[in-house]
């Protein structure tokens, strides 16, 4: 792969959460250049505490905490964290939950306080309810003869016909809310002297009637769809007629993050078996499998628009487990039916910098045919190390829906297209049509948003600082139209070209929309070398170059060294932390190659790509081109040149990307992702020296297993026909550095082997830390395992094994010799019989980031130089 290709390779499963936290943490940033000390909370005060076990000092998930003598009061969450704001009095409140002693205290709220801590220590007791006697003591939990697992399967057994999907048909409109804010902003912190030039933001604090804690908006996403839905044939649309949001301009990619929101904050059905939130799969409390991990406990009984329900109180057996907690209100009619459900995350759960998430929905009935969403609010309190009262991030999506139509037959024409569509002038709406388009008016800290930031972004200050994190998150060093960088790649070594100094950047979007530009020089100390890179791109849509969908014509230049086979995934090959390699690796290539690329993507998935490229190899370090003479001697070759035209096709449905500068990382999901690949060689135009063709597909798919994680399998398999070198066979994809690569071998040795047939299958299973979590001591600690197995079968066919028959002396177009050390022992192999194996087990989210494994070859151990005992890989990785 050439350095000017952008984006980052489909083999492996890339790390969305890492572009998605650098975009938060930009975001951050910027807040924190924000915020003055001239505010005042104004006449409310903040009343906020915790709702606790007198006994066990546990929370007590779900209680109601109330102003006696009035309507206003709130629920605590799953951490008994509570909220309330109250104007200046004296007040009594009191806290009460099924099984416990309800408490109540008295406070004076007076105009110079801004929050007020008051905690509730509840006594357990005895309470006997009509369905099930509730003990304040801990009791063995078991299923049998338990009456709410009980209410739990007919739930289950009902559920087909309480889904929405139950209609023949639907559609309604939708809008859609999500905000991001800057949380728990503490005094001291608004205080600091540098912070004076942002004072007009601070206007804009506001107190979360969630969490009570102290917030800045700093990002506002709306959108307003139709949904339709087809049961028989079953299609599902939504045309996206509206959609806004706030911008930072070029140092942020908008779309990207409302990408990966859409991707965090997805639509949650609770009556699938397996819920995705956050980028994982979370086994359902209502999925079949679910009692065998799940607590139930029936705690009361209430009315609900004239319909009797069981409040039904849900938790995971094991609190670390990805499941949910929380409480659904189950019908006691003919119909079991959930008409609401709260629920959220334990605080122990295996999940990262996630301190708080709550899902709230409520169903009731529509046209009297049916139950239907009427309430989807999902909050989520975000903080890298987890500090409940840190500061962090918090985001809430709230849903609305409206024109029901039910059972009323849609045009199927209708459903033609993508499943979401978004109207072309979607972004470009008028005020006048959100005033209409919203379900309900923005409040006046919604607003102001996009004004705040508006004017944030002309503040010279914040240009400053935001050019100086780019530097620091991306490389890149911003001057005018142009950017230098990155800056891993200015310093590194290797055998062949010892100390390499290299220099280089691209253009940017300030530049142009539809053309870029990207360059480099390097030059290596050892050989004496210079070494460059030119590319220029030119799109052939109405966005930017590097903007999904691609479609995009680009030529490129190279003279640069290269490892035969060697593919990294997100890096460049001279970064500086790939310089350190175990074993020899001094056998490598200076390539040439000239390259005109034709790229157009389609947003149902489909790409297709036209390719033309002449490569002209020549060996450097201890890596020679070497034919037999007649006499018995050896003949060097200077080079190998190939001109090659290729044709690729890729289908990947649903696919979806977060965009950086010039290059862009796929999200993964439950889709498959396929390629096929055709490349000719010609003989003779551009001088290339050889007649052949190269077929190459690749399969890979994510296939979840709730609740004991996932499994990341990838099939690929080859084919060359004609007769060629070796550097134009298939050289194995081999790792020699310390990071540990996906979809590499990672005890395999640069041109350890070669092909012009193969099949690979590679499958890595992540647990999640579902063994991890059953352990004391080691689950407080928050790991995740992962198993992997890689596979490789292959070979030579006779005619391209370099046999002295086939060794064409003297001749440009002849077989070459498969590479030897000094004292002529082979290090370049054909596959056998046997197929390549390595095997490893690795724990995963040390610290939060980082992955070890630890790897065993399980084949060809005989072949010089192979590794025989274990070998130990890292690799950076941030997920949630």
């Amino acid at each position: 792969m050439d350095d000017n290709y952008t984006e980052s390779s489909d083999r492996g499963i890339p790390t969305p959460s890492l572009s998605f936290i650098t975009s938060l943490l930009r975001l951050a940033f910027t807040i924190l250049l924000t915020i003055t000390t001239t505010h005042l909370y104004g006449q409310k005060v903040v009343v906020r505490g915790k709702v606790l076990n007198a006994r066990t000092n546990e929370a007590v998930e779900f209680s109601n905490v109330l102003v006696t003598g009035s309507t206003t009061g709130t629920q605590s969450d799953l951490n008994g964290a509570y909220a309330l704001e109250l104007a200046p009095g004296t007040v009594t409140l009191r806290a009460s939950f099924v099984g416990y002693a309800p408490e109540s205290k008295t406070i004076t709220i007076d105009g110079s306080q801004k929050v007020i801590v008051l905690n509730f220590r509840l006594q357990p007791q005895q309470k006997s309810l009509s369905e099930v006697t509730v003990r304040g003591k801990r009791e063995r939990y078991r299923n049998k003869d338990n009456p709410a697992v009980a209410l739990i399967e007919k739930v289950i057994a009902h559920k087909s016909q309480n889904r929405k999907e139950s209609f023949s048909f639907y559609q309604y409109n939708k809008y859609e809310k999500i905000e991001f804010d800057l949380s728990n902003i503490s005094e001291k912190f608004r205080n600091r002297r540098s912070l004076k030039k942002f004072d007009f933001v601070f206007n804009y604090l506001d107190t979360s009637q969630v969490t009570g804690k102290v917030n800045l908006p700093i990002y506002l996403k709306e959108a307003v769809s139709n949904v339709l839905y087809s049961r028989n044939p079953e299609r599902k649309k939504e045309i996206v007629e509206g959609e806004k949001m706030t911008g930072l301009g070029n140092y942020v990619d908008n779309n990207g993050i409302k990408v990966y929101l859409e991707t965090l904050y997805q639509d949650v059905n609770v009556y699938d078996n397996n819920i995705m939130l956050l980028s994982n799969q979370f086994l359902g409390p209502t999925a079949p499998l679910a009692p065998q991990f799940y607590k139930y406990v029936i705690i009361d009984s209430t009315d609900i628009k004239g319909v009797r329900c069981v409040n039904l109180g849900f938790s995971p057996r094991n609190k670390t487990d990805l499941l949910f907690q929380g409480t659904m209100s189950v019908a006691l009619d003919s119909s079991y039916a959930i008409r609401k459900i709260v629920m959220g995350f334990s605080k122990d759960i295996n999940i990262n910098f996630v301190t708080d998430m709550r899902l709230a929905q409520e169903y009731d009935f529509v046209q009297n045919q049916g139950l239907m969403l009427t309430k989807d609010e999902l909050a989520i309190e975000f903080n890298l190390l987890k500090k409940e009262n840190g500061m962090g991030l918090f985001g809430q999506r709230s849903v609305s829906y409206r024109d029901y139509l039910l059972n009323q037959p849609i045009d199927l024409s209708r459903f033609t297209g993508l499943s979401t569509d978004v109207d072309k002038d979607a972004q470009n709406r008028p005020d006048t049509f959100w005033a209409e388009a919203r379900h309900q008016p923005l409040s006046g800290k919604e607003q102001g948003i996009y004004a705040m930031v508006d004017s944030v972004k002309k503040v010279p200050v914040f240009q400053k600082f935001m050019n100086t994190a780019m530097f620091l998150l991306e490389g890149y060093k911003p001057i005018g139209p142009f950017e230098i960088g990155p800056v891993s790649t200015f310093y590194s070594f290797n055998p062949v070209e010892g100390f390499r100094l290299r220099v280089g950047g691209r253009t940017t979007a300030s530049f142009s929309d539809r053309m870029a530009f990207e360059t480099y020089g390097a030059y290596g100390f050892r050989d004496k070398r210079f070494k460059y890179f030119a590319s220029a791109t030119f799109s052939l849509t109405d966005h930017n170059t590097y903007t999904y969908p691609i479609k995009h014509i680009q030529v490129s230049v190279q003279n640069e060294l290269k490892i035969p086979g060697q593919e990294l995934q997100f890096v460049q090959e001279d970064n500086f932390l790939l310089s350190f390699k175990r074993g020899p690796n001094n056998r490598r290539t200076y390539n040439q190659v000239i390259n005109l690329d034709y790229l157009n993507e389609s947003k149902n998935g489909l790409t297709f790509n036209l390719n033309v490229k002449r490569i002209e190899q020549t060996p450097a370090g201890a890596l020679t081109f070497e034919q037999s003479s007649s006499d018995g001697g050896t003949i060097l070759i200077p080079n190998v040149t190939s001109t090659e035209l290729t044709a690729g096709l890729r289908y990947a449905p649903h696919q979806q990307f977060y965009q950086g500068k010039n290059y862009r990382i796929p999200i993964v999901n439950k889709y498959p992702i396929i390629q096929v690949r055709f490349t000719a060689g010609v003989k003779g135009p551009l001088g290339g020296q050889y007649n052949f063709q190269r077929l190459i597909a690749y399969a890979n798919k994510r296939f979840y297993i709730s609740p004991i994680g996932y499994t990341d399998v990838s099939i690929e398999g080859g084919q060359t026909f004609g007769r060629v070198p070796f550097p134009l066979l298939t050289i194995h994809r081999a790792n020699q550095t310390y990071s540990y690569q996906p979809e590499a071998y990672n005890m395999m040795n640069f041109l350890e082997f070669v092909s012009d047939h193969y099949g690979a299958i590679f499958a890595d299973h992540y647990f999640n830390g579902f063994i991890f979590n059953k352990i004391p001591l080691i689950k407080k600690l928050k790991l995740r395992e992962v198993v992997t197995i890689k596979s490789l079968w292959g070979g030579l066919r006779s005619e391209n094994r370099p046999s002295p028959e086939n060794l064409v002396t003297g001749q440009s177009g002849g077989l070459l010799k498969l590479p030897t050390d000094q004292t002529g022992n082979p290090v370049t192999f054909a596959l056998g019989s046997r197929p390549y194996v390595e095997a490893s087990v690795g724990i995963a989210n040390i610290f939060k980031v980082l992955r070890v494994d630890l790897i065993k070859r399980l084949t060809y151990l005989e072949n010089p130089l192979a590794p025989q005992g274990y070998g130990i890989r890292f690799r950076m990785k941030f997920d949630f």
